[in-house]
């Protein structure tokens, strides 16, 4: 070996460790992400089978606000948490650790309190504006919920700067969905409805913070014992920063279907709005969870400013988040109306909207986890930004569509506004980190993707029967896109990453090599 080829090998083998740790986090993070969204799908299931798309609608209004609002309470620190309590374990920096979370958990705490006291309040305002009294019940028991979510989410994002997945996974993508789907199902068959589903949103919550809080309570044993250091302007600047591009994101996902309310559309249209909604969130499953094993990871590398392994991880998590994703779009483009119709006949009306939010949601799935790179780089104002540019956007499409073609107009704002802003992000990345979300595992998976599309189409044009087309095109769409991935080949790091899947936990953990 000569001596100008040992760095590179050394680093090659520095960014395979990273990549098997971003594969078994991602790997443990995508099971819970499965789970999560069928307990989702389930509980939109079961409400829309047993009470109806007018009180679909009112959930998914409450829904959406419990989703800003809980953004709004947060105040920024879950990405902060994240961010610092990783930079401050790669300084081997106890006390910065142990004074980081104490603050962000104490102030995230305090500010949810005080907002959801005064949601409570203002419940019967906020709903006669949403033109819906009916709501009131709802907001009010979402203002019980919202302290314990804002706690679970500040308790989950410390612990992932530990460079670990398990309890975000365990807590906050199996054990909270699940818990309030199984309360859900249990409302609905006592006969106790909307409002015994919304009472499911509260107990969840609780029991999951509680659990959260113990997981981060036995990571903070493994830390040296020490007087915490508080950083408090290094925290809130970066915080408050990532505070308003958090809720700039999170009202690009929630304001149209808020908007739909203030234009008074129609409750139904609303249900029929957010079913399609979540139908497309299925497919893009991947995203959240590769996002965050990835941070901390990127955050890690970055802090050290070791580039090449950055723009490495980059590329690479953006083809995983790609080719995972692709066979669930594919079968969204040709079987909307199908698919909707599993939540009852009245809902295939969405079939157009589903096609106009799948095509916006991948172009977000092809940009990769762009967004990440700025913010764990230190570069959240540009990503704040960028996301009060696509807010704006999407408000200002919204104002101008949605009266004239109603939730179809809703789609088109959300699914433009998501695609300009990813592609501004792809940019930025490229201009200050010097990588693009372009490998050949992506090229290969998109390859895969019109194969299994031609395939899907052709199932749509031969085989009658609704149901009968919907099931064989599934599989057929399904067989063609693997078939696909295997005959273009699969490369060493997708090999790499697969034995490392495969790999028993004891034999994995005993492989492992800290960074």
């Amino acid at each position: 070996m000569t001596a100008a080829s040992a760095p590179a090998e050394a680093s090659t083998d520095s960014g395979d460790q990273h990549l098997r740790g971003i594969a078994r986090g991602g790997g443990l993070n995508l099971i819970g992400a499965i789970l999560s969204q069928a307990a989702v799908f389930v509980i939109m299931l079961l409400l829309a089978r047993a009470l109806g798309m007018t009180q679909v609608g009112r959930y998914a209004q409450c829904y959406a606000v419990l989703a800003l609002f809980g953004l709004l309470s947060l105040s920024g620190f879950r990405a902060g948490l994240t961010r610092f309590v990783a930079v401050h374990l790669a300084d081997d920096d106890s006390a910065s650790v142990r004074g980081t979370i104490r603050l962000g958990l104490l102030i995230s705490a305090g500010s949810a309190a005080v907002i959801a006291a005064g949601l409570a309040v203002a419940a019967p305002w906020l709903a006669a504006a949403l033109n819906d009294p009916q709501l009131t019940t709802g907001l009010r028991l979402v203002a019980l919920t919202l302290p314990a979510s804002t706690i679970c989410e500040a308790a989950l994002a410390a612990t992932r700067g530990w460079r670990t997945q398990r309890p975000f996974t365990l807590i906050g993508q199996v054990y909270e969905p699940a818990t309030r789907l199984a309360l859900t199902a249990l409302a609905l068959v006592t006969g106790a409805g909307l409002t015994g589903a919304y009472w499911a949103l509260v107990g969840a919550a609780w029991s999951a913070a509680v659990l959260a809080l113990g997981a981060l309570r036995r990571l903070l044993r493994t830390v040296e014992p020490a007087r915490p250091a508080y950083r408090p302007r290094q925290l809130f600047s970066f915080s408050t920063v990532s505070w308003v591009s958090s809720l700039s994101s999170t009202g690009l996902i929630w304001v149209d279907t808020l908007l739909l309310g203030f234009f008074n559309v129609g409750i139904q249209e609303v249900g029929v709005y957010n079913v399609a909604t979540r139908l497309v969130t299925i497919a893009i499953f991947v995203l959240a969870p590769i996002n965050a094993s990835f941070g901390p990871h990127l955050a890690y590398l970055y802090h050290q400013e070791r580039m090449d392994e950055v723009r490495r991880i980059y590329r690479a998590a953006t083809g995983w988040v790609v080719r995972l994703s692709l066979p669930a779009f594919v079968a969204l483009l040709v079987f909307p109306g199908d698919l909707l119709r599993l939540f009852g006949g009245g809902f295939a009306a969405g079939a157009a909207v589903t096609m106009i939010l799948a095509l916006g949601q991948l172009v977000n799935t092809a940009t990769g986890p762009c967004g990440t790179v700025l913010n764990m780089s230190g570069r959240v104002a540009v990503n704040m930004y960028d996301n009060l540019a696509a807010l704006l956007l999407n408000v200002l499409l919204n104002l101008w569509l949605i009266p004239a073609y109603g939730i179809v107009g809703a789609a088109v704002a959300w699914a433009v506004s998501l695609a300009a802003v990813n592609v501004a992000r792809v940019l930025q990345v490229r201009a200050l980190v010097r990588a693009l979300p372009v490998s050949a595992g992506m090229l290969k998976g998109l390859g895969a993707g019109a194969i299994a599309l031609l395939a899907g189409m052709g199932v749509r044009w031969l085989v009658p029967g609704s149901l009968t087309q919907t099931v064989v095109g599934l599989a057929v769409i399904a067989a063609a896109y693997l078939g696909g991935v295997l005959a273009l080949g699969l490369s060493r790091e997708d090999v790499m990453v697969l034995r490392t899947l495969v790999r028993r936990p004891g034999r994995a953990k005993a492989a492992a090599v800290t960074p």
